[in-house]
């Protein structure tokens, strides 16, 4: 699922035919490496506001129009204010793609100061981990730059002020644009690897995706080498390479998402084979759904995705202080149950001490042993002695070990008790931190981590800036096969809320068996348990398998899943977040999948 040249083209012609002759109405930096800027169209071309965002994340770089505002920082970083500075109120001249690069340029003109007329281009690489924002002005030199590049990181390009802009050719590319039959000819010749692989490494903007699409579309066959093609199939190669490259050109996209085959409501609930701007032949029998703009498309595809690694850069703190602290007492917890089995010899130490008060008359002064009837089993035992001391000290001394290990197990089963619940609690805790797709679920768990210890209870100067402006973290809510309201906690404090605040007793409770996860709750709206629907029992336990960490650990593999009435679910006083007791519950054996339920966005 590459951002190849080809998904670059698609957008560039997108935002082309929108944005030229837009002004810049506003520019904010929602991240350190994103921009949100909303232009006012031309009133021929629609008018009103368009949001464009630009993403220069090395692990998620994206370009796309939304609908969506976003909420600037208190303080603007300094790259925003400097396009401000050159860029507001700026009208866009042209969006431009070098080649079938992944490098999307928008020219922009806008009056200085003095009122002046000035030129600058904004660019954007969509290059993976060199992926960058670039501001340049009418002489290509470097204004400044989302990411500052020195010699120290890279040798093949500088991205400072001051500095020429290019583009680096380390890998010596050519541009399939200005692409000839005959030299295309000679170097397939020439090429020892697959077709596909010898359209990757020679031209700009193929991924292997759409090189396999090119290599499909020719019935030349995945794996054999090009130094096996005659002349008609390299003639044939190079037509369905010209044609695709024609369609972009034209502006000839056909923007899908391929899904694997599945169930017949894949296409909500399934997992993506692939996403391209080209009509893909090779994937002809997949069920997908097409778009009609490939920005909804890339908006569409990339958002969980976007939202779950913003999520896990902003919980890194959190998972580490988690697993820090989850080694620590794993290794700690198994120290203790080593004590507490070495504690189970004291029955054998009390034992021998009874013995030798009972027999010790007839043990001779200096034996090492001494073979005793055990009046408790009936048979011969052989009694370890220290020969320097008397029987009655012997015996003494193996009542003092047994005592001693009886208080040891005794105070070690309280200690290994709370360091197992705080286990307990760290996984709920990671596994909560695995489904947070928010700020407000992470303000929740760290809020639970401060309460119990795992996190110091201080603000910093970032909390106290976004904690008015972070959207309130809810459950999720879907809706089973017959209407019945289905809701997903997402971390131990809405577990919670959920079981005893917003649930009826009536309400049906679910969560997988022995393991952390998800309450779900399944209102009944007044109905008797015995008149809801086992479609409806199943869905609710599919959702507790797949939230939970069994889930996780096994894929679609089946979970056991417990539930009862929710008025049979109790909190000890005392009790750590999410934690619950229940008895007489009901058992269903589910496969970890929620296809088929539909999610509502509340």
């Amino acid at each position: 699922m590459a951002f190849d040249g080809f998904t670059t083209a698609a957008l560039t012609k997108e935002f082309r035919d929108l944005l030229v002759g837009a002004r810049i109405y506003r520019i904010i930096q929602p991240e350190q490496d994103e921009l949100l800027i909303t232009f006012k169209p031309m009133m021929e071309k629609g008018g009103g506001t368009v949001r464009l965002c630009l993403c220069a994340d090395p692990t998620l770089p994206l370009a796309y129009l939304t609908d969506e505002n976003r909420t600037a920082p208190a303080s603007a970083p300094t790259f925003c204010m400097l396009l401000r500075k050159y860029l507001q109120n700026g009208k866009v001249t042209a969006v431009e793609q070098p080649g079938l690069e992944r490098i999307i340029r928008f020219q922009i003109e806008h009056l200085n100061e003095m009122g002046d007329l000035c030129h600058h281009t904004l660019v954007l690489e969509l290059m993976g981990k060199h992926s960058n924002l670039i501001l340049l002005d009418e002489n290509e030199v470097i204004t400044d730059s989302i990411r500052r590049i020195s010699s120290l990181v890279s040798s093949v390009r500088e991205v400072l002020p001051g500095r020429p802009y290019f583009v680096p050719e380390t890998q010596n590319k050519r541009n399939p644009f200005e692409e000839t039959k005959e030299a295309f000819d000679s170097a397939l010749k020439g090429c020892g690897t697959t077709p596909a692989k010898f359209l990757v490494s020679t031209y700009t903007g193929f991924s292997n995706v759409i090189s396999q699409e090119c290599v499909h579309r020719t019935h030349l066959g995945q794996d054999r080498s090009c130094a096996e093609l005659d002349e008609k199939e390299r003639s044939a190669f190079f037509e369905v390479f010209s044609s695709m490259l024609s369609d972009v050109k034209n502006g000839a996209f056909s923007p899908a998402i391929y899904y694997h085959l599945g169930s017949a409501d894949v296409i909500a609930q399934g997992e993506p084979v692939e996403f391209s701007a080209l009509p893909m032949t090779m994937y002809r029998d997949l069920p997908k759904k097409d778009y009609d703009s490939m920005s909804r498309l890339v908006r569409d595809f990339y958002a969980q995705k976007n939202i779950v690694t913003r999520i896990r850069q902003k919980s890194q703190d959190l998972r580490h202080i988690v697993s820090t602290i989850l080694e620590r007492d794993i290794h700690k917890y198994d120290l203790q149950q080593k004590q507490l089995k070495d504690t189970k010899k004291r029955e054998q130490y009390r034992i021998y001490g009874e013995l030798l008060n009972a027999y010790g008359y007839g043990i001779p002064s200096g034996a090492k042993s001494a073979v005793l009837d055990n009046y408790y089993t009936g048979e011969k035992l052989t009694v370890p002695l220290d020969p320097t001391k008397t029987a009655q000290q012997n015996a003494k001394h193996y009542f003092d070990r047994y005592t001693k290990m009886k208080r040891t197990e005794e105070e070690l089963s309280k200690i290994t008790a709370d360091v197992k619940a705080e286990i307990d609690e760290l996984e709920g805790i990671r596994h909560a931190l695995d489904l947070a797709t928010t700020e407000g679920d992470l303000k929740q768990i760290r809020s639970e981590m401060q309460d119990v210890g795992f996190v110091h209870k201080k603000q910093d100067k970032n909390d106290r800036r976004t904690s008015g402006k972070t959207a309130p973290s809810k459950p999720l809510h879907f809706v089973s096969t017959n209407g019945f309201d289905l809701f997903v906690g997402k971390n131990n404090t809405q577990n919670d809320d959920l079981t005893f605040h917003f649930s009826s007793p009536s309400d049906i409770w679910f969560h997988a068996n022995d393991m952390p996860g998800s309450h779900v709750i399944l209102r009944t709206a007044g109905k008797a348990f015995e008149d809801i629907p086992d479609a409806d029992f199943e869905d609710a336990a599919r959702l507790a398998a797949y939230y939970s960490s069994g889930a996780r650990n096994n894929p679609g593999g089946r979970i056991e899943v417990d539930y009862l009435e929710r008025r049979g679910v109790k909190k000890p006083s005392g009790a750590r977040p999410g934690f619950v007791i229940y008895h007489s519950n009901f058992s269903i054996n589910v496969l970890a999948s929620i296809t088929g339920i539909r999610e509502v966005k509340d």
